[in-house]
């Protein structure tokens, strides 16, 4: 059966409920939630709409993700879940299609702050304060904002503070799947007693988003 035989078969067949997919409509199904979404799913809540298992769900993006080599959108996977996205050589064209202005990078002291949390999640906020050296409400209050850090919980000791980590919306913006892809600290880090450089973490972080 070719592909628009299986969409024929598909819109003929009316309601999702009435639906039993082929194993090439399955991955169309996929395909139009992703696509529909906008933003990250996790396998479980794709698997549950489609009526496969989690492990076929993320089978079905890995087919997704080689389908799209070669062409101007591409799937990520994140730790629990995928996304469809532009690639980025194609933003330019993107922004200007859209009027988007260009804008929205971190500055130096965002990178920073998002570094050493990046490395040594969860910490405080007292703790970024003390790597760094100065006071980082505004930019870790930034970074929530932005959706790139979030309260992982409280430290079990006086005045609980809030313990921060990054995101899913993190692994997206730096192109990762998971937290374990970042580069290993050991080969960036400045040889200082305490094994703690802002400066260092940052260009880590830019140095993945290169690669």
């Amino acid at each position: 059966m070719t592909e628009s035989e299986n969409i024929k078969d598909i819109a003929a067949a009316g309601t999702a409920e009435e639906l039993i997919l082929s194993a090439d409509g399955v991955r169309m199904a996929v395909e139009a939630i992703l696509f529909a979404a906008g933003h990250p799913m996790t396998y479980e809540k794709i698997a549950d709409a489609v009526g496969i298992s989690t492990e076929e769900a993320e089978a079905c993006a890995d087919e997704l993700q080689m389908m799209y080599e070669g062409r101007g959108i591409q799937l990520i996977k994140l730790q629990q879940g995928c996304q469809l996205v532009t690639k980025e050589p194609f933003l330019p064209y993107i922004r200007k299609a859209l009027g988007i202005r260009r804008g929205g990078n971190l500055s130096r002291a965002s990178l920073e702050t998002l570094a050493i949390i990046a490395y040594h999640q969860p910490v405080t906020r007292s703790y970024v304060d003390e790597v760094r050296g100065v006071d980082t409400g505004y930019v870790v209050s930034s970074l929530v904002e932005k959706g790139l850090i979030a309260s992982k919980g409280r430290l079990d000791v006086p005045g609980r503070p809030t313990l921060y980590g990054t995101t899913d919306a993190f692994l997206r913006v730096f192109g990762l799947e998971s937290i374990e892809q970042l580069p290993p600290m050991s080969l960036f880090l400045q040889k200082n007693e305490d094994g703690k450089d802002p400066d260092a973490s940052a260009e880590l972080l830019e140095e993945s988003v290169a690669d």
